[in-house]
């Protein structure tokens, strides 16, 4: 290729050009590209280090100024050029709602080329979509999409109640006893569906899935619910089949002591919870509490809870130290089946040396229970004096 090039330009190159010619035909080959164009062209290889020098030398490139062909203002004009007014039109066909008039035709329409094009000539400009797709560029715009910036109104007491969390947070770790962050990750689809990502494949050959996305009526969904050991960097997931009720979440936070706290803690004598302060774990739920407290029966010893403020279940660890590299692992993984996903999860793993246990939780959870006030008033809760509601210690029953 670069023979067949130089042939058909050298009669127009001089000493000067042939050498940059050479020269930016080996650095775009890179490695061993100085000998294979010194090869194709018969140009030395001295000559072609003459030329990289030039090429990376700015003091090279303002000696010469480039040769005018053309006399100053010859040649097609622009379409900018003449009608100055596109520019503006078009701007505010893009912008109607700041800049621009808003009952522009556009206000509520999609502003795709073809779209904008049809409108500026609808208002007497002559200009194809291809041509506002350049101007567009010129004007520093680019297709963007939609990004997740605007928290709306935080609670006065955001940040002291972030402060609350890690002051105990610390305090409970100093006094060796166990911070876990807890929550439900998104459900999702059983069965050969699409899963967002890609995986290597053979070329051509993707996996197939479903075209619709309608669950099946056997598989249904799966509900996993995480707990997230802070101090350990470790995780449990329950893969529920039911619904994601507070049982169900009191439940997995059971499994994992069962399973794994016990054993790492054996000598506790509280455990701390940080979680969302909405869900099956919400600060408002009376059967999270209900259920909290006959697990503290069943532990023995004191359960602290505190509840991230609204607006900022983003903060919680178990989302981006456990979750996050879930969704990582089965990335363009069709999840065929609920052992398909226990599989998955339990082989999730990062680089600071994460571990998951996973498992299928097949119990029934209804919706709807109702916690009575004389269930409720039996609690043996005690709330703390700053924000109390998100802040709370549920302490084993004497009867207990």
């Amino acid at each position: 290729m670069a023979t067949e090039r130089f042939k058909l330009l050298s009669w127009t190159l001089d000493e000067r050009l042939r050498r940059l010619f050479a020269a930016a035909e080996a650095k775009v080959l890179g490695r061993g590209g100085i000998t294979h164009i010194s090869k194709a062209t018969g140009i030395s290889r001295r000559a072609i280090h003459v030329g990289l020098n030039e090429l990376a030398s700015k003091e090279s490139r303002e000696e010469i100024k480039p040769v005018k062909v053309r006399k100053p203002g010859g040649g097609r004009k622009t379409i900018v050029e003449k009608d100055p007014q596109l520019t503006i039109d078009l701007e505010k066909l893009i912008d109607s709602t700041t800049r621009g008039d808003p009952e522009s035709p556009l206000r509520w329409t999609c502003k795709s080329l073809r779209t904008l094009a049809k409108e500026l000539n609808a208002q007497g400009h002559k200009v194809s979509y291809p041509v506002v797709g350049n101007i567009l560029h010129e004007l520093n715009y680019s297709l963007q999409g939609n990004v997740k910036n605007l928290e709306g109104s935080q609670h006065k007491d955001r940040n002291a109640q972030f402060e609350w969390i890690n002051r105990h947070v610390q305090e409970t770790q100093a006094a060796n006893n166990p911070v876990i962050s807890v929550d439900t990750k998104k459900k999702e689809l059983v069965g050969p569906y699409k899963n967002e990502g890609r995986t290597w494949r053979p070329k051509g050959d993707p996996e197939e899935v479903k075209v619709h996305d309608f669950p099946d009526e056997e598989l249904g969904r799966a509900n996993p619910y995480g707990v997230y050991d802070i101090g350990s960097n470790s995780g449990w997931v329950s893969v529920g089949t039911d619904h994601d009720t507070a049982s169900f979440a009191v439940e997995t936070i059971r499994r994992w002591w069962k399973g794994m706290g016990k054993e790492r803690y054996p000598h506790a004598t509280e455990l701390m919870i940080t979680a969302d302060g909405g869900g099956s774990n919400g600060s408002r739920i009376r059967l999270w509490k209900l259920e909290l407290q006959r697990l503290a029966n069943e532990l023995g010893i004191p359960i602290r809870v505190s509840h991230f403020p609204p607006g900022t279940s983003k903060w919680n660890k178990i989302e981006h130290r456990l979750f996050s590299f879930i969704s990582m692992n089965w990335r363009g993984k069709p999840l065929i089946s609920h052992e398909v996903i226990v599989n998955l999860i339990a082989n999730t793993t990062n680089r600071t040396g994460l571990t998951v246990r996973a498992e299928l939780d097949k119990t029934s959870y209804p919706k709807g229970i109702k916690v009575s006030d004389k269930d409720f008033e039996r609690i043996n809760i005690t709330r703390e004096d700053f924000h109390g509601e998100w802040n709370y210690k549920i302490s084993p029953e004497l009867a207990a």
